[in-house]
C-alpha cells in the first residue's frame, strides 16, 4: 500500500493540485485562502510556525519538519491553507494498513488562531478526502479530545463521523495550555469517506441521525473550558465520569453518531448502533 499511494502522491501534485484547491473569503474579506498541497521545505517550516502558534512554544510535543518530508515520501499527506503566500493553517495524515485495507491516520490538523471559525479545518478535511477518493482509500481515521466541544460538532455533523473507541492517556502527558493539565483522553473518529451517511452529509447537507436511533446521551458542561484554563477539579471530574459513562458502552458495540450544541452551549453525545455491514 505504501509504495502504490506513495507514487500516486508523487503524481498529485502535479496532476490533481487544482482537484484539491479550495478558496475561501478571510476575516477581511478580501484575501483569498487557498487549500492546497505543501511543497518543499518552506512549506514544512511554515507547518512548525503554525503549531507554535495553536500550542505555545514548547516543542515537546510538535511534528518536526522532516517527518513532513517523510510523510510525503511514503505516500502521506501534507495539505496547506494559504492566504497568499502565508500558511495559515495545515493537516497531516500518514498512510496506514489494517484488516487488508489501506487507510490514513490524521495526525494533526492546525489552524493560525486568527483564522478559526472560517471553515479552514472542514475545507482541509474535505481536501483529503477528495484525495483518497482519487487514490481508492475509503477509511481516514484520527483523534480528538471528547471534552473539546466545536471540535466533536464539527466531527460528528459537518463530517459524519463516528466512534467505536475510547483510548485514556493516550499521548501521556502534555504541557499544551489547551490540555489543561488532564490525562490526554482521546476518542478515535472514523471517517468511511464512501459511506451512505457521509455522502448525504456532503451530498445534501441533511443527513440527521434519526432520534429512535439514539440511546443514550452523554454531555459535556459547556463551562469545561474555562474549568481546564483555571485548573478547576470539575474539569478532572468531568472527564472521569465521560471516560466511565463512553468506555462499557462502546465496548458494549454501541458507536457514538451524534452530536449536538445545546442552547447552554454544552455538548451532547448520542450513542446508537452502527451498521457494522457497511466497515
Amino acid at each position: 500500500m505504501l509504495d502504490g499511494p506513495g507514487r500516486k502522491n508523487d503524481k498529485l501534485s502535479v496532476r490533481h493540485s487544482s482537484k484539491l484547491a479550495s478558496k475561501m473569503k478571510s476575516k477581511n474579506n478580501t484575501a483569498q485562502v487557498v487549500i492546497r498541497d505543501c511543497h518543499g521545505l518552506d512549506d514544512f517550516k511554515s507547518c512548525i510556525e503554525i503549531q507554535q502558534r495553536v500550542w505555545g512554544r514548547d516543542e515537546a510535543g510538535f511534528v518536526p519538519s522532516d517527518m513532513f518530508i517523510v510523510a510525503k515520501k511514503i505516500g502521506g499527506q501534507v495539505i496547506g491553507s494559504f492566504d497568499g503566500d502565508r500558511m495559515v493553517g495545515f493537516a497531516l495524515a500518514l498512510p496506514g494498513y489494517r484488516n487488508g485495507q489501506p487507510y490514513f491516520h490524521s495526525h494533526m490538523l492546525a489552524v493560525h488562531p486568527d483564522y478559526r471559525n472560517l471553515g479552514l479545518g472542514r475545507r482541509m478535511k474535505l481536501a483529503q478526502r477528495e484525495d483518497m477518493l482519487l487514490r481508492g482509500i475509503r477509511r481516514m481515521e484520527w483523534t480528538f479530545d471528547p471534552l473539546e466541544i466545536k471540535n466533536a460538532h464539527l466531527n460528528f455533523e459537518r463530517l459524519g463521523v463516528i466512534v467505536r473507541s475510547y483510548i485514556p492517556n493516550l499521548y501521556g502527558s502534555v504541557s499544551s495550555a489547551l490540555q489543561g493539565g488532564l490525562p490526554t483522553d482521546r476518542l478515535i473518529a472514523e471517517w468511511w469517506i464512501e459511506s451512505p451517511r457521509v455522502r448525504r452529509l456532503l451530498d445534501q447537507n441533511n443527513d440527521k441521525v434519526h432520534a429512535d436511533e439514539i440511546t443514550t446521551h452523554v454531555t459535556v458542561p459547556s463551562h469545561i473550558y474555562e474549568w481546564k484554563a483555571r485548573g478547576d477539579p470539575r474539569a478532572r471530574e468531568t472527564q472521569t465520569r465521560v471516560r466511565e459513562t463512553l468506555i462499557p458502552l462502546l465496548q458494549d458495540g454501541v458507536a457514538i453518531l451524534q452530536h449536538r450544541v445545546l442552547n447552554d452551549g454544552s455538548g451532547e453525545f448520542g450513542l446508537g448502533r452502527w451498521d457494522e455491514e457497511y466497515s
